[in-house]
């Protein structure tokens, strides 16, 4: 989509700091980070958000989680990491493209409210 930032992202048109990329995904680090470590993992084809996730697309978001331990060791996460995914405005989904958070690094508040 021409307005999403996600995928201004994946064509290459905003620079991101990458963490590791493949022909489905691309997982970059935050500009925001709320965490020592704080990985965004995307699909390259626009899905919305959960709520967009269906049986023709269910199997990119079967690639990124069982890719995402491999970023996550990568990134030198041993001790564990915590994957969030905002869907929609009550959950504050800031960019409208599916996209998993990895944060870790150090030891995580209990409490994610």
């Amino acid at each position: 989509m021409e307005n999403c930032i996600f995928c201004q992202i994946v064509a290459g048109n905003i620079p991101a700091s990458k963490a590791y990329e493949d022909d489905v995904l691309l997982a970059f680090y935050d500009i925001h980070p709320q965490a020592p470590v704080h990985i965004l993992v995307i699909p390259k084809v626009h899905i919305p958000s959960v709520d967009g996730i269906n049986a023709e697309n269910s199997s990119i978001v079967a690639h990124i989680f069982e890719t995402i331990p491999k970023i996550a060791a990568a990134a030198g996460l041993t001790g564990g990491y915590r994957v969030i995914s905002n869907c929609g405005p009550d959950a504050c989904q800031s960019v409208p493209h599916l996209h998993f958070h990895i944060l870790g690094g150090t030891k995580l508040a209990e409490q994610m409210a």
